[in-house]
């Protein structure tokens, strides 16, 4: 390349045009965005009900969930074992929102994404002044008052005996979105514009400075980062993310909204898919809620083809919390970073052998 040509491209950097490779960088996900925009447009046409109800809606949900998990614990590494108590919060603020205001439907959700986020920022407080293991157990307080507080009151639940509500009848503009397929719909819906969101707020000047406060929060004060505000935030948005999950869990997959569908056991799995997805990473926060949902439909089928009959669920349940935990301490140990940064290897190791071929 000639001295004239160097000063070309220069000038052509300084004026913000970018380079070819980064040009096709561009172009390849836009492609993979329109690509993955019409697989998810054929999903209905492809899988049954089963699929879509069982399957996708919750692994949707616990997504969503496992998103305002990590961006607390992951990006500004605040301990919090509680976010089911958050889900729980959001579900019956929506619930309310629709019963008592008459809210539209995604009114409502956004209602109660605010309300867990109000109750994340109260239940945050005490970041402000503890950390580590005692953080843990003030988060975990959340978690007991919250499902007290919807057993005992019955205004949450509309003065039900049972405390058990059955969700109302979903649509949105007049669309009837009660079938599988609509459920499926409502969760994308939900979900899609939601994680764009968490992409561009870890990019953000507010996710750099969770992870600031993360990686060295001594040094992030010297610096000049907002110590206090940046704690607060991400568990305001955190919980916020988990309040309208918590939703979507209890609207488009169980029917039902009720106290002890979000008791400590979702709390742990909800920091298990953060943890075996990958800290810090949003997409990684997909993979993990994947093995969530799938892991156990698999082992179901597994051991009836082993033993040739029903096998006690018990046994399955049992056997699934020692795999979780296994999984949890290996990848802790030998990848901290989780089924992402697996993922991530692969995926070079692989290009590595399409270039020497």
């Amino acid at each position: 390349m000639s001295g004239t040509d160097v000063l070309a491209w220069s000038r052509s950097a300084v004026r913000g045009s970018s380079p070819p490779r980064s040009r096709r960088r561009v172009a390849l996900a836009a492609v993979a965005a329109v690509a993955a925009v019409i697989a998810l447009a054929i999903v209905p046409l492809v899988f049954d009900d089963y699929v879509l109800s069982a399957i996708l809606v919750p692994f949707l949900a616990l997504s969503l969930a496992g998103i305002g998990q990590n961006l607390v614990t992951g990006y500004a590494g605040q301990l919090l074992v509680g976010a089911a108590a958050f889900m729980s919060v959001g579900a019956f603020a929506t619930y309310d929102a629709h019963l008592y205001a008459g809210a539209p439907l995604l009114v409502a959700f956004a209602f109660g994404g605010v309300a867990a986020g109000a109750a994340g920022l109260l239940f945050g407080l005490p970041s402000l002044r503890i950390g580590g293991f005692y953080l843990v157990v003030s988060t975990l307080a959340a978690q007991f008052f919250v499902e007290w507080l919807f057993t005992k009151v019955g205004f949450f639940s509309g003065n039900s005996a049972s405390g058990v509500i059955t969700a109302p009848p979903l649509s949105i503009a007049g669309v009837d979105l009660s079938s599988p397929a609509g459920h499926y719909w409502l969760s994308l819906i939900v979900v899609v514009p939601l994680l764009a969101a968490a992409l561009q707020l870890v990019r953000s000047r507010a996710g750099r400075s969770w992870m600031a406060v993360r990686d060295m929060e001594t040094a992030a004060a010297v610096v000049g980062v907002p110590i206090r505000r940046a704690k607060l935030l991400a568990f305001a948005v955190g919980a916020a993310y988990c309040g309208v999950a918590g939703a979507l869990w209890a609207f488009a997959y169980l029917g039902t909204v009720e106290p002890h569908g979000f008791d400590l056991d979702r709390s742990f799995e909800v920091l298990f898919i953060v943890i075996l997805g990958g800290l810090g990473s949003v997409w990684g926060t997909f993979l993990g809620a994947a093995f969530m949902v799938l892991f156990p439909i698999a082992l179901d089928h597994l051991a009836g083809a082993i033993v040739g009959q029903s096998v006690d669920p018990g046994l399955t349940q049992n056997i699934e919390k020692m795999v979780f935990g296994a999984l949890v301490i290996v990848l802790l140990v030998k990848q901290p970073a989780g089924l992402a940064r697996l993922a991530q290897v692969a995926w070079l190791r692989l290009c590595r052998r399409e270039r020497h071929a």
